[in-house]
Order: C-alpha cells, then structure tokens, then sequence
C-alpha cells in the first residue's frame, strides 16, 4: 500500500465553528474548533437530501489527527470514503467533531471541570451542520459514533438525547466501570504519591511546565484526572478523584462515576426508553481489549436486551484484537448505520 493519501472519490471540508457554549471553558480551552465535513460522491451533483454520522474520537484525540498514517493502513476518512465510492452503500455526510480539552478529553459530556461539550455537540454541532448542509435533518437519520472515550460518547449522547440522535456505534467504548477502570486507580494512586507527595495540583503544574507525556506515569495520571473532571467535579469546578492516598476507592465519587456508566445508564427507565427507540446500535469490541472494554461491551449489549431493544436492531461482535489500531471496524459500522438511516 502506498504510503501517502489516497484521491477520494467524495470531499472533505475543513470548518472552524465559534462556540458560544465552550466560550469562558473552566480550563481557558479554545471556544473556536475545528470541524471534518464529508460529502459523498455526487453530493454536488443533486439536489438530494443525506443522512448525517457524527463522529467522535477516543481519549487524546482531535480532529488533525485523523490525518495520521500508520503504515500499510488507510485514514478513516479514506475508508470512509472507499464505504460510499463503492456504490453499494447508501449515502451519508460524515461529520468529524472535536472535543479536545487541555486533560486530553471531555467524555463528550457537560461538565463544570471541563465545559459542555455535550449541548456544543448536540446543540451546535448539529444545528451548524445541518443549516450549512443538505442534510435529513430529524434523529432518524442522524447517528453518532466513536471508539473508546468517543464509543462511551456515543453511548451516553445518544441515551442522553433521543430527540437528536436515532442510532449509534460504539466500538470499545468505556463502560462497565468496575472492572474497566477501578482496577488502574491503585497504581495512579502509588504514582501520584511517589512522583508527586500525592498531590493533583503539583503533577498538572509539571505537566504545563514541559513537553507533554516525557515523563512515566504522564498519560495514566492525566487519564483518571480527566475522567474526574467530567465525572465527578463539583458546581464550583473542583474536580474530585475517586481514591484516597491508599489507593482505595472513595464511595461517594465513585458513585458519581457509575452514574455515568453507560451499562447502568440503560437500567435506568428514561435510558432505556431512549435505547428502544434508536434504529440501529452497533456494538464491538477486541477480544483482547487491553483495557477489558470487551466485558464493557458485552455488558452493554445485556443492558440492551434487559432494556427491551429489540435484536434485530442490534450489530453485536467480539472480534480478534486488542485496544490500538482498530479502525478497520470503523467503515463497518458507517455502512450498516448509513443502510439503517437511509430513507
């Protein structure tokens, strides 16, 4: 495979949107973001109206970085884009999103720790696509999707509002929180004590002081960070950590972390309500997911059913893998959403 980008056969528009909502962010982040605008062969050509798929990235990722080329492998948008050249999938606007903080991530949620990239997203977003677009412009044919933090966005945007979003994608999202993630707090907690006398405020102001991720520990300390801060920061902002200085568990914020967790989001009536009425939800995951997030989909997908969402509308699958260079299962879920949202 050679090395530099392909020719699409559709295009990609780059846009800044100004945000009034990520304006005055508690972490003095950007208010004006990018925005990826793909249109599929022959939009220019008609007058027809396109279902639109909401892509969001994992924890660390924007926008640019769909343009990286890993070796012997196509960009997303390439493979995107090879979905719809084919001729064999029914058409869609694909639109990349961008919810970077200074932590690395949003969750793709409201937060007074990080800001409201969840209403940026759902009320912006949308609404500057779909004016500027030819687009069908009703949740049932809009969805969202996203692998890890951006699969656990697609899960909870699409619980969260119904009214916006009819289907959605999850590829190794963050869930089941108990045995994804309370396992890695010990091991935060040991290195926030020997590298940093346990204290948040000095390893971030090292962070700030130098080049991101040259130091061991950088990206996991900074992880659950973020996680906090769009989990479980108070009203005034402060971010709140969910261990102590021995590495255990603190129960009241780890209870503000489960209510986000989208396995028992969708016991909840409301959540459930939402998730029958999505047209399709795709649901994958790596067998060797370093993260365990195939138990997180597995569970997923057992919340669904105890939820009542009927089977014919779910995609479910374990496939041979881990966590890192799975963007090979992205087109997958763009060509079954996209036959899903299509009039």
């Amino acid at each position: 495979m050679l090395p530099w980008s392909d020719d699409l056969a559709g295009r990609i528009d780059h846009h800044v949107i100004d945000s009034a909502l990520l304006r005055d962010n508690p972490l003095g982040d950007p208010h004006e973001r990018p925005l990826y605008v793909y249109v599929p062969p022959g939009y220019d050509d008609s007058d027809r109206r396109y279902p639109s798929i909401y892509v969001l990235q994992g924890y660390t990722g924007h926008v640019a970085m769909w343009s990286n080329r890993a070796p012997f492998r196509r960009t997303y948008p390439e493979l995107a884009d090879g979905v719809f050249a084919a001729g064999d999938v029914p058409p869609a606007i694909v639109v990349f999103v961008d919810a970077w903080t200074s932590l690395a991530g949003s969750q793709f949620l409201d937060s007074p720790g990080t800001g409201r990239y969840h209403s940026y997203l759902c009320e912006e977003v949308v609404a500057w696509v779909d004016a500027r677009y030819r687009t069908l412009a009703s949740r049932d044919h809009r969805a969202v999707t996203g692998k890890s933090s951006g699969g656990y966005g697609a899960m909870v945007t699409a619980m969260l509002r119904p009214d916006v979003f009819g289907a959605l994608a999850t590829h190794a999202g963050d869930a089941l929180f108990d045995v994804s993630t309370r396992s890695a707090l010990p091991d935060v907690a040991r290195r926030l004590r020997d590298m940093y006398d346990g204290s948040y405020e000095k390893f971030l102001a090292d962070f700030r002081s130098r080049i991101a991720m040259t130091r061991e520990g950088d990206l996991e300390l900074l992880e659950i960070y973020a996680y906090a801060a769009a989990y479980s920061a108070d009203e005034d902002g402060t971010v709140r950590v969910p261990f102590d200085d021995t590495g255990a568990v603190v129960p009241e914020v780890w209870e503000r972390w489960l209510a986000w967790d989208p396995v028992l989001m969708a016991g909840r009536p409301e959540y459930a309500e939402a998730l029958r009425s999505m047209r399709a939800i795709w649901v994958d995951a790596g067998n060797r997911d370093e993260f365990f997030l195939d138990f997180g989909a597995v569970a997923f997908r057992r919340a669904l059913e105890a939820a009542g969402v009927e089977d014919e509308r779910v995609y479910f699958e374990l496939f041979d893998a881990g966590h890192m260079a799975i963007e090979y299962r992205y087109p997958l879920a763009l060509a079954w959403l996209s036959r899903h949202l299509s009039p």
